[in-house]
């Protein structure tokens, strides 16, 4: 008979459940996601020379098992806010406490069980497509990545069934022991805020000097090493929580002695807020570490996505080189448009190759000299003979050269002088695209009709170099993209999740507004601020933790890691703002039928 009713309100708020369903589905898919590369040491130690990256995202397997706590104490508070006021009729109607608090455990381990399994096949769908389109889009080269990986699953079970049991427990002990006329009006009592100056001051000060030492910790991090991490990873989540947990009360309260918000409904959206303000604080903590990750992943991933192509132009002006190229791979090169083509011919012994100079007076060969290695700033010098053979950077002439000849030292003799050689003579055909990346199919395409290899070591010039780089940093860009958007998609399901779960609580104060004559627009315009509130803070929050947690990879990074910074934060705001625009809907459709 209780499984039955149970299943009756299951089907009643069928709405809610889904709610739970989906945040709980994606949070574990998240976490999924991010423990399919923290756990693939494979992956890790052959996509990135970097020693420490294994340790690193052991620290980030901890932040997000914080997260994931935190979440699911709410999904659990969730679920028990839907029962309460079910199991309080049960009660009163005579049903034994026994055989509630079994219903209570089997259905909130029903529920996470259930949403876990989902998750990890979500996450591995979305581990699939998400690296399929970084791959391609970005040219990556990954070894030993799997989008199934069975540690990261066992993992990702392990914790979340764990979590369930004990939320099974908690809500055993909590609804069993609770007198059934509380049950039936736990949902109408509110959290209301009150300003404690003192403990409030107290919070602040704490706060502001946890955030301090963990902002120069990510500063220092070349002198603290691994533990600079960690001393970030406390001070930093710790310090977020105070300052929110002080700030946000004491601006709630305070915003309300202000004549503006007895203007419209803005009275009535601080009361909303004010309603759940001590469980906002802890969500938009949350939000504001996982704001920080996404975007910090996706900037810093994007950042040695954008120094690729500048590494590769420092090595040489030409994309490639070709010795006695074919009719054919002259039209591949004809087919890319290329800014620049040469054509020098030569002879060559075991350690000589001669050119002739008259060719390089007609057709100057342009070298890189560079002025500032760690900012990738060049000259771009343009040679004839004489400057040529002087010239210090003339190996880049041998680089475009193949075999043993790349070794080989340049000679620049007069035309009478060069046709009394015996050996053959040869052809050297050198092309600039006007971008590597751009060009790079194609150039792959060259490489392997011409040298029958795609290994850079077997050829020279821009392209080449662009292989070898995208080699060295692909594992680190491929992380930073394919995190960043993980950590999005958790920051989406945690805030959407906490505003739609007190969506069906809230209808009823809409319909009363609604009754008292309030015009829809001026409905809507309460709603658009209130959840632009919870949108806004964690936001700013997270842009100044990026801001000073980009200093972490000055170390590892050879441009700096603000170059072209306006990018992804740009991004990352139309993104952001796209999810605030789906919550407000959905949120609507619920509080304003």
């Amino acid at each position: 008979m209780l499984t039955k009713l149970a299943m009756t309100g299951f089907k009643h708020r069928w709405r809610d459940y889904l709610v739970l369903f989906s945040g709980l589905i994606m949070s574990s898919a998240i976490f999924y996601m991010f423990e399919a590369l923290a756990t693939n040491q494979d992956f890790l130690k052959q996509n990135t020379s970097i020693s420490m990256v294994g340790l690193i995202f052991q620290f980030g397997s901890v932040l997000l098992t914080i997260i994931t706590l935190v979440y699911i104490g709410y999904a659990n508070s969730f679920l028990l806010s839907m029962r309460k006021r079910d199991y309080g009729l049960f009660m009163l109607v005579g049903a034994r406490k026994s055989k509630i608090g079994q219903l209570i455990w089997l259905e909130t381990l029903l529920v996470g069980i259930t949403a876990t399994i989902v998750g990890i096949l979500v996450g591995t769908a979305l581990t699939v497509g998400v690296s399929q389109i970084l791959i391609n889009s970005l040219g990556l080269t990954l070894h030993h990545f799997a989008a199934w990986y069975t540690p990261a699953a066992i993992a990702t079970l392990l914790l979340y069934v764990g979590l369930f049991l004990i939320a099974g427990l908690f809500n055993l002990l909590s609804l069993t022991k609770t007198p059934a006329l509380k049950l039936l009006h736990s949902n109408d009592q509110p959290n209301r805020s009150q300003l404690k100056p003192a403990r409030q001051l107290i919070e602040i000060v704490v706060g502001v000097i946890s955030i301090a030492i963990g902002y120069w910790s990510m500063a220092n991090l070349k002198i603290l090493q691994l533990m600079g991490i960690g001393i970030a990873l406390v001070t930093i989540v710790l310090g977020t929580y105070l300052l929110f947990n002080a700030i946000f009360v004491w601006l709630m309260v305070a915003l309300k002695r202000f004549s503006f918000a007895q203007r419209g409904l803005n009275g009535f959206t601080l009361s909303q807020l004010s309603f759940r303000i001590r469980n906002y604080t802890k969500m938009l903590s949350i939000v504001a570490m996982l704001f920080a990750l996404a975007l910090g992943a996706i900037t810093v991933g994007m950042g040695f996505h954008s120094q690729i192509p500048s590494m590769a132009n420092i090595n040489n002006a030409y994309d490639m080189g070709l010795v006695n190229a074919s009719t054919a791979e002259k039209a591949q090169i004809a087919a890319m448009k290329p800014k620049t083509t040469a054509t020098y011919h030569f002879k060559a012994t075991k350690k000589v190759v001669y050119f002739q100079a008259a060719e390089f007076n007609r057709q100057p060969f342009t070298t890189i000299h560079t002025r500032n290695k760690n900012q990738l700033t060049f000259n771009t010098v343009h040679n004839n003979a004489t400057k040529l053979q002087k010239s210090e950077d003339n190996y880049q002439l041998m680089q475009l050269q193949s075999g043993v000849m790349a070794t080989a030292t340049p000679v620049f003799l007069s035309k009478t002088a060069y046709a009394k050689l015996a050996q053959p003579e040869q052809r050297l055909t050198v092309f600039t695209t006007n971008n590597v990346i751009e060009h790079r199919v194609a150039l792959n395409k060259l490489a392997k009709h011409h040298f029958h290899t795609t290994s850079p070591e077997q050829f020279g010039g821009r392209y080449a170099m662009y292989l070898m780089v995208n080699g060295m940093y692909s594992g680190l860009e491929f992380m930073g993209m394919f995190l960043g958007i993980a950590f999005l998609a958790m920051l989406a399901s945690c805030l959407m999740f906490k505003i739609l779960s007190g969506a069906d609580a809230d209808q009823h104060r809409y319909k009363m507004l609604d009754k008292v004559g309030t015009t829809r627009r001026q409905l809507n315009g309460a709603i658009n601020k209130e959840i632009a509130v919870l949108f806004i803070l964690p936001g700013i929050v997270g842009i100044v933790h990026v801001l000073f947690g980009l200093q972490m990879f000055k170390i590892i990074m050879v441009t700096s890691p603000y170059t072209g910074i306006w990018l992804p934060f740009l991004i990352f705001a139309g993104l952001y703002l796209l999810y605030y625009l789906i919550t407000i809907t959905i949120y609507r459709r619920i509080v304003l039928q």
